[in-house]
């Protein structure tokens, strides 16, 4: 316990943010980006938005047609730039593209980390049953494996429905 009285908190800042946003899951991507680009603003630093193409999403068919693929790759590339010039818009003065294939969890950890190094990912989390896989089923990957510190950003409705049930379970 001494040691904890003579601990005095100290101020933490970033100094690098990547972003992770998907495709398929706009509502759970667009509340983590507008927190990644808020803080990124708010500190003056630099900040990456990473889009993975999920290739696994793709029918062997797909996957062998190349115009397919271009189509796919000009898509996920197109959409990438918007973001990008969203958070230029919106006042984040370095912003930088991350485009990578394949698994996203892995993609994130192991490629774009590394090259990107950030001291912060942030990640939104909303799944829909009925839908293929969407990048906020990467987050508990992400959380164990990145090798930066992770914040989980929850969509709206999540976190009404989260309020809802406290409001609840503390009316019993």
């Amino acid at each position: 316990m001494e040691d904890l009285a003579s601990y005095q908190v100290g101020t933490m800042h970033y100094s690098r943010i990547l972003i992770a946003v998907d495709d398929d899951d706009f509502i759970s991507s667009r509340r983590a980006f507008d927190y990644a680009c808020t803080v990124a603003k708010i500190y003056n630093i630099p900040l990456g938005v990473a889009m993975v193409l999920e290739t696994g999403d793709m029918n062997v068919f797909q996957s062998l047609s190349p115009e397919t693929l271009s189509d796919w790759r000009e898509n996920i590339t197109r959409d990438l730039n918007t973001y990008c010039e969203k958070a230029r818009e919106f006042g984040v003065l370095d912003v930088q593209p991350l485009l990578a294939e394949g698994n996203p969890g892995r993609e994130i950890a192991e490629k774009l980390i590394p090259s990107f190094k950030p001291d912060l990912l942030v990640i939104g989390s909303e799944t829909k049953s009925g839908r293929r896989k969407t990048l906020g089923t990467h987050a508990a990957y992400l959380a164990r494996y990145a090798s930066c510190s992770v914040i989980i950003v929850r969509s709206d409705a999540q976190g009404a429905a989260m309020i809802k049930d406290i409001k609840r379970d503390t009316a019993k």
